[in-house]
């Protein structure tokens, strides 16, 4: 299946050191990769249907200075679709004058919700369907844009309806907030104060995160699986919702 990566921080981080680790996974998930980071209420998307791996799109993300607080990534072993453009994610959409970034994992097999034209799919994947699903169905249950909190009840109470056609391993975030849901495989780590080292699991490269950190930074990175072998990454449960909010879990 396809790898998640997401990064909710309460300041504009680097992302250069987890997108390379992640990056490596794509000789396997190879049938395209993208990013989306915010900046501002502006969102900027890297997607092409080529591997991350020979992609001259992922080499010229591995160089650019990426500094935000609300990152996506997403590298594709693709089930439902073909291999083309628009069946690359991250998907973006607006509601409520929010951009919104969705990525997802798994294969929902037999989810074919009615779409009212708002929100509908550009291409032909099962996980732009669920995605353009869940905004219609936020824009149904709020008139407005609500609290996180309120976001965050409301996404409970739909993910397992989609997740009951198959696995819906997914994030999304409106630049506030970083939600993730696990059917099957997530983990997830807050890094803060005292800020330690930590080595990739992909490839040969470290960082010491105390040399570009404050003491009052914060930052959670959700993946599918842990980029690195020296620190202590939590798994979460199948079924569970959690937001990320400026780098804290809840």
């Amino acid at each position: 299946m396809c790898q998640l990566l997401g990064m909710n921080a309460n300041t504009a981080t680097d992302l250069v050191f987890s997108f390379t680790g992640f990056a490596r996974r794509a000789e396997e998930h190879k049938d395209g990769f993208g990013i989306a980071f915010f900046e501002g209420a502006g969102v900027r998307l890297f997607v092409d249907a080529q591997s991350a791996s020979i992609s001259p799109v992922a080499q010229m993300v591995r160089s650019y200075p990426i500094r935000s607080s609300h990152i996506i990534a997403h590298i594709r072993k693709a089930t439902q679709g073909a291999v083309l453009l628009e069946n690359t994610h991250p998907f973006v959409r607006e509601l409520w004058g929010r951009y919104w970034v969705f990525a997802h994992n798994g294969n929902l097999v037999d989810f074919h919700p009615r779409l009212h034209a708002a929100f509908r799919p550009v291409g032909s994947t099962d996980s732009e369907r669920a995605f353009c699903w869940l905004m219609q169905e936020l824009s149904k249950a709020h008139a407005s844009v609500p609290s996180i909190d309120e976001l965050t009840t409301t996404l409970a109470e739909l993910a397992p309806q989609a997740a009951r056609h198959g696995t819906f391993n997914f994030m999304l975030s409106n630049g506030q907030a970083l939600w993730a849901h696990c059917s099957t495989n997530l983990h997830y780590i807050e890094r803060r104060h005292p800020f330690g080292r930590a080595r990739l699991q992909d490839e040969d490269m470290s960082v010491d995160f105390s040399d570009v950190t404050t003491p009052h930074d914060r930052v959670a990175i959700v993946v599918t699986e842990p980029l690195t072998q020296d620190e202590a990454w939590t798994q979460m449960r199948a079924g569970e919702l959690k937001v990320f909010v400026d780098g804290v879990g809840r």
